[in-house]
C-alpha cells in the first residue's frame, strides 16, 4: 500500500516570499508525501530574489516558482487541497474562496522579510531567520504520522504549530 500524496496550499497575500518559501520546504522536506502550492490574495507578480535564494540553497528548482492569485485554486479543475494554512496576518484576516474538498485550515504567522528595509545583507539575514522559522514549521508538520490520525487530531496539531513562538533557535537551514 502507498502512503497518500497529500495537497497543501500556502497562502500569503504577495506571494513573493513567505509563501514562496513554504511552498518549497513542503516540496523538499515533505520528500514526496507532499505536493506543495502557494498562491496570494493580491500577489505582487514577481518571486523576492531573497526567497528565491533561500529556496536554491534547498535545491529547489527556483524555475518553477512563481506569483499567482489564489482564486486560480478554488475552481472546480484546481487541485484538490487537503490542507491551507496562511502565513502572514493580513491574509489570514481576508475572505477566502471556498476550497474545493474543504481542507484543514491553519495560520501560521511570520514576520513579513519582504517589507524590511536595508542593506542586502541585512536583508539577506532577515531572509534566512524567517526561512528557518518557517523550516521549523514546516518540518513538525511532515513529521506528523498524519494516516494514524483523525481529522480533529490533524487540525489541533495545525494551529498548535502555528501557535508556537518561533525564535532564532529554531532549526538551522
Amino acid at each position: 500500500m502507498t502512503d497518500p500524496v497529500y495537497s497543501v496550499l500556502i497562502l500569503c497575500t504577495g506571494n513573493s516570499a513567505r509563501s514562496i518559501m513554504a511552498e518549497a520546504l513542503f516540496n523538499v522536506l515533505g520528500r514526496g508525501r507532499f505536493r506543495a502550492y502557494s498562491a496570494g490574495s493580491h500577489p505582487v507578480g514577481t518571486v523576492n530574489p531573497f526567497a528565491a535564494e533561500c529556496c536554491a540553497a534547498l535545491g529547489y528548482d527556483v524555475s518553477t516558482l512563481r506569483s499567482k492569485r489564489w482564486d486560480a485554486f478554488a475552481t472546480p479543475d484546481a487541485p484538490r487541497m487537503d490542507f491551507v494554512v496562511t502565513v502572514c496576518d493580513q491574509a489570514a484576516g481576508e475572505v477566502c474562496p471556498i476550497w474545493p474538498g474543504h481542507p484543514l485550515t491553519a495560520h501560521w504567522g511570520f514576520e513579513d522579510p519582504a517589507a524590511f528595509e536595508g542593506a542586502d545583507d541585512e536583508k539577506r539575514e532577515v531572509f534566512d531567520r524567517v526561512f528557518r522559522q518557517i523550516t521549523s514549521r514546516v518540518t513538525q508538520f511532515v513529521n506528523l504520522p498524519l494516516a494514524t490520525l483523525d481529522h480533529d487530531a490533524i487540525a489541533r496539531a495545525m494551529r498548535a504549530i502555528g501557535e508556537r513562538a518561533t525564535g532564532d533557535a529554531d532549526e538551522p537551514r
